[in-house]
């Protein structure tokens, strides 16, 4: 299990790299967390981590962001937030894009639970006193 604690903002590239060096195979990484916790703001870390110098955002709208990386490969933000069934995730052919190999980021993974893979990474951001977040991870 890998833990951490941000105590600000300076802390967060240091996390993100730590996380990926702890789960090196995995690819797909589920934020669990309260509206306002840091999912969008680690999901970016992660993303500056792995070479992509996109402009990473929550696509709250869109359900799904694409980030390029500078080795030419690519990364997949979600966010489910917003769907109302599972259906909605079918027809956005979630399959093509958690099963692809590439680095898959999923807010609101409560929303499509079932349908995540059998193996993945279980990523839950909390609020701590003085804006501080604990962040936990393990495999799935």
């Amino acid at each position: 299990m890998f833990q951490t604690l941000l105590t600000d903002l300076s802390a967060l590239q240091k996390s993100a790299k730590l996380l990926l060096n702890n789960f090196p195979e995995e690819r797909v990484f589920a934020f669990y967390g309260a509206m306002g916790a840091g999912k969008t703001t680690f999901i970016k870390a992660l993303c500056h981590e792995l070479g992509s110098q996109d402009y990473v955002t929550s696509p709250t709208f869109a359900l799904i962001n694409e980030y390029s990386t500078i080795n030419e490969s690519v990364i997949y933000h979600f966010d489910f937030y917003r769907i109302k069934k599972l259906e909605e995730a079918y027809d956005l052919g979630y399959e093509d894009y958690l099963y692809s190999g590439n680095y898959c980021f999923i807010e609101w993974p409560e929303m499509i639970e079932s349908l995540l893979p059998s193996e993945f990474v279980e990523v839950r951001i909390k609020e701590a006193d003085h804006g501080k977040r604990l962040i936990e991870a393990r495999k799935m």
